[in-house]
């Protein structure tokens, strides 16, 4: 009987200390310069194992208002991460191309680093501690 008293405790005393520790921090991301109120930006937030490869971590869809769109990525664990985000103006939930490949909707990512071809793990990524945190991306 008194091993199960003990069991049970520790098992609960375990849950709380994890239900603790599994708490994250919020990332809120704001793009200052949507071109236009068409449509919504769909934000993905990503590891280097899903940047540009695979469905995102969380996603978000954030209402432009007065060319600006603003989410919040809740509970998010400390490690390495990456977000992108692309100005869905007519509203079919992806990325639209020329048939060249070039995009049709403007987008950005995490660290504002722009240049020729697909973004990279490596200029996107940066760190999330156990501070909320708040993300600028620009178009």
């Amino acid at each position: 009987m008194k091993t199960l008293v003990l069991f049970l405790t520790l098992t609960a005393i375990n849950f709380v200390t994890t239900a603790q520790d599994s708490k994250g921090i919020n990332i809120t991301v704001t793009v200052p310069n949507v071109s236009s109120s068409d449509g919504a930006v769909l934000f993905g937030l990503y590891n280097e194992t899903t940047f540009m490869k695979a469905a995102p971590i969380q996603s978000a869809k954030g209402e432009i208002v007065d060319g600006v769109a603003k989410i919040t990525f809740a509970n998010v664990p400390a490690g390495e991460y990456g977000i992108s985000c692309v100005h869905d103006a007519n509203g079919n939930e992806r990325m639209d191309f020329e048939e060249n490949g070039m995009p049709k909707e403007s987008y950005g990512v995490s660290n504002n680093n722009m240049s020729y071809g697909p973004p990279m793990w490596s200029d996107a990524k940066f760190e999330v501690g156990n501070e909320d945190m708040e993300i600028e991306i620009r178009f």
